[in-house]
């Protein structure tokens, strides 16, 4: 990326302290297309927040569900959309850890899509020099997600073999980068040999389409199974993923982006001593339990060498961001695409 990310104009240096912003709002609950892009005043910073102006945002799942108010913590309308960002502190209370100036990024519970972002201080990390504002921006929800689901609730462990729904996208980049990191086998299902060849660039072992998974699986696995099946997809993949499953397997649940909600019929986690656990990373929560700084402080290093890096498909300006979010919920997007403010 261009050094002027790291060095943007005044008007970028000014515009968080001025009555209004751009953004993109809201206002309908109408879906990715039903999104404006307008001013709105710059958010206030309350107690124990940083105000960020933003020079990047991610465009991540949430933000599809958010466009029509179906996440779990509804927002009332109208509002910002958006919950990645990078960018620089406008201010930032005494005890925060931050000054203004300072380099960060982080997630926001909304209001990533827009030139200023309030965020609570414990959900702002700082940046290093190294890492430039379109490639942080494209980091926290995925990283930290699948860092999450992996060590914390699959538990998964050096030598294990692992199954990847989902592998292409965002999420499933990123959990692929970390399984291989701990030692695992990755075994990555995807919809199009195009994808295929994504996920085999950062690291899968073995691709498999999605129409005839289960079969290719227990081929490769030799009959059997897999030690621990991460699925941000869910759907019609959901029993076979289970039918994957060695003895004491475990089915990480991420999400359901294939757009169904899947049921289990539990004699299958009985004769087989298979657990399902979720995985929904409490970063986007009000109520944060996981310590994002030190999650950081654990995978920044792999960052920084280039081990850990989202595949960014596309950077657009902000007044593209609701094709973006579209091409997310319509499942057309390959690896992830990110906002840069200062592209007109």
């Amino acid at each position: 990326m261009s050094d002027a990310q790291s060095d943007p104009p005044e008007l970028n240096r000014t515009r968080g302290q001025a009555a209004t912003m751009r953004a993109i709002v809201n206002s309908t609950d109408g879906g990715p297309r039903s999104l404006e892009f307008r001013d709105m005043p710059v958010p206030h910073r309350p107690p124990g927040h940083v105000l960020v102006e933003v020079r990047a945002a991610g465009v991540a799942f949430p933000d599809v569900l958010q466009s029509r108010s179906e996440y779990q913590h509804r927002i009332p309308t109208p509002f910002a959309l958006g919950s990645e960002f990078a960018g620089v502190v406008a201010e930032a209370g005494e005890g925060s850890g931050f000054a203004e100036g300072d380099r960060v990024f982080g997630v926001a519970s909304h209001g990533a899509f827009a030139d200023s972002v309030v965020a609570p201080a414990d959900r702002v990390l700082p940046l290093p020099d190294s890492i430039d504002f379109v490639d942080a921006a494209a980091l926290p929800i995925n990283l930290l997600s699948a860092d999450f689901a992996l060590r914390d609730r699959g538990q998964v462990k050096q030598g294990e073999t692992v199954l990847i729904q989902g592998a292409a996208g965002g999420l499933g980049i990123a959990l692929i980068q970390q399984a291989k990191l701990i030692g695992t086998t990755v075994i990555a299902v995807v919809s199009t040999e195009e994808k295929a060849a994504l996920a085999e660039s950062v690291g899968a072992d073995h691709t498999v389409l999605a129409a005839d998974f289960l079969a290719e699986v227990r081929q490769l696995t030799q009959g059997r199974g897999i030690d621990v099946v991460l699925d941000p997809v869910g759907g019609d993949r959901f029993t076979d993923s289970l039918r994957c499953l060695a003895k004491r397997g475990r089915l990480v649940v991420l999400g359901f982006t294939g757009g169904s909600i899947p049921t289990v019929k539990t004699n299958r986690l009985l004769l087989n001593n298979i657990s399902v656990v979720g995985a929904a990373w409490e970063g986007l929560m009000p109520e944060c339990l996981v310590s994002l700084p030190e999650q950081w402080a654990r995978l920044s290093p792999a960052v920084e060498r280039g081990e850990l890096r989202a595949s960014i498909s596309e950077v657009v300006p902000l007044e593209q961001a609701p094709e973006a979010v579209a091409s997310l919920d319509e499942r057309r997007a390959r690896g992830k695409i990110v906002i840069d403010l200062s592209l007109t």
